[in-house]
């Protein structure tokens, strides 16, 4: 099973967005040590106080500076808000930076009203999926330069390194965008974090629709991979006392209160007690939210979760509050998933 980690830049409490961005390019760097396969960032607007992480394009162009081998890649690109030109431009000149490094993490999502406003999205599409369609493939055709011969944009060029064009991949946590990803013949990751309930369902609805791509930067057979919340602890106790962090956000985020990561503490207190540890075994149709676990257990429950879905690659997302728990659990992770390290 292959690890990789998707970092949202949280600001540290009474920090600010150049402590949260250090602590990206920190995980980076030890992600890459470590052995993980990619290290994602993803986009977020409007919450500025808690998360910093509004264009991975700025912060990928740094963590190419401060890393050599690990790939790079967009947790998502949010194309809903884009010209599909611009963001196949950010990615060929990414693609300069860090040659052959390069991962095209294309998704969509509205924020509030007031966002989508200030960055000019319009919120009623007539059919969203088409859409998104369309914008995906006309950023894989500027990338790889495939329009024929005699299109409007057959003549424009984008920088790019000479190496291995930036891969694309299809973020989403629903059927319907496995479904497009699937259509476009294109790589998929599933957002488990979101909606674990959908998982299982999304990757059928992939497979089922999966048709091999005529797009350049396609694929012959589906690849997938499922993005997943988990810490990990030195004991199953001690990873469920940090995922109460997680879990506590949740109920936040049901409360309208979006964005901000209690301490362990508080989270603690919020929720009353320290959570139970996640099952060793799950049960079939069992996907919680966030899960926990010693390097052991992890490990174990990754590879239930990866089988049940059927792909061989896990990305990591997690919700902690200090930056020092966030750094061991990537450690004690890749060491129960017996990750080799450059």
């Amino acid at each position: 099973m292959d690890l990789s980690i998707v970092d949202l830049s949280p600001v540290p409490d009474n920090g600010t967005a150049t402590a949260a961005y250090a602590n990206t390019i920190d995980a980076a760097q030890q992600a890459e040590r470590l052995g993980y396969s990619r290290f994602w960032v993803a986009e977020h607007h409007g919450m500025g106080e808690t998360l910093a992480g509004t264009t991975p394009e700025v912060l990928l162009g740094n963590l190419a500076a401060e890393t050599d081998s690990i790939r790079l890649g967009s947790g998502a690109v949010l194309l809903n808000h884009y010209s599909p030109f611009k963001v196949a431009e950010l990615f060929g000149a990414l693609d300069a930076l860090a040659p052959g490094r390069i991962d095209a993490g294309l998704g969509r999502a509205n924020g509030s009203p007031a966002v989508d406003r200030a960055l000019g999205t319009d919120r009623r599409v007539r059919n969203p999926d088409e859409d998104h369609a369309e914008k995906i493939e006309a950023v894989v055709s500027h990338l790889y330069d495939s329009y024929p011969d005699g299109h409007a944009y057959s003549d424009l060029e984008i920088p790019r390194s000479g190496a291995d064009t930036p891969v694309p991949w299809v973020l989403g946590s629903s059927p319907s965008s496995a479904a497009l990803a699937g259509e476009l013949g294109l790589r998929y990751c599933f957002a488990a974090f979101i909606r674990p309930e959908l998982a299982a369902r999304s990757f059928e609805e992939y497979r089922s629709h999966f048709e091999s791509s005529q797009l350049a930067g396609g694929v012959d057979e589906p690849q997938g991979m499922v993005a997943v919340n988990a810490v990990c602890g030195e004991t199953d106790e001690e990873a469920a006392r940090l995922r109460a962090v997680a879990e506590a956000s949740f109920k936040r985020m049901e409360r309208g209160v979006v964005g901000t990561t209690p301490s362990v503490e508080e989270a603690i207190d919020e929720l009353g007690t320290v959570p139970e540890p996640t099952p060793a075994t799950l049960d079939a149709g069992a996907w919680p939210r966030a899960i926990s676990g010693s390097p052991d257990t992890l490990n174990d429950l990754l590879e239930q979760l990866s089988d049940r879905v059927g792909v061989d690659e896990v990305m990591i997302q997690n919700v902690v509050s200090d930056h020092a728990d966030a750094l061991r659990s990537h450690e004690l992770l890749a060491d129960g998933v017996g990750l080799a390290p450059r």
